[in-house]
């Protein structure tokens, strides 16, 4: 998930009535949505403060989610 973010992705989060998280998905650059992506890993990423949000906008990479990104080659 991180490479993703990494590579410019984004998260993006429905909330219900109460702003309860109800689903957290993960597009990549190019729009598409990556699967597998749960709320439960979502809070895991935020958690470790791998990922944020700046003024209400979708949830991006952070400098420390970055360097825990182990280098691998792009498959483009």
């Amino acid at each position: 998930m991180l490479h993703v973010m990494a590579q410019g992705g984004r998260i993006v989060l429905e909330r219900d009535e109460q702003g309860k998280i109800v689903e957290a998905i993960c597009l990549t650059r190019d729009g598409w949505v990556l699967t597998g992506f749960t709320v439960e890993l979502f809070k895991k990423l935020k958690r470790r403060r791998y990922i944020k949000s700046v003024n209400s906008n979708p949830y991006r990479i952070t400098e420390r989610g970055i360097k825990s990104v182990r280098g691998q080659v792009d498959n483009r």
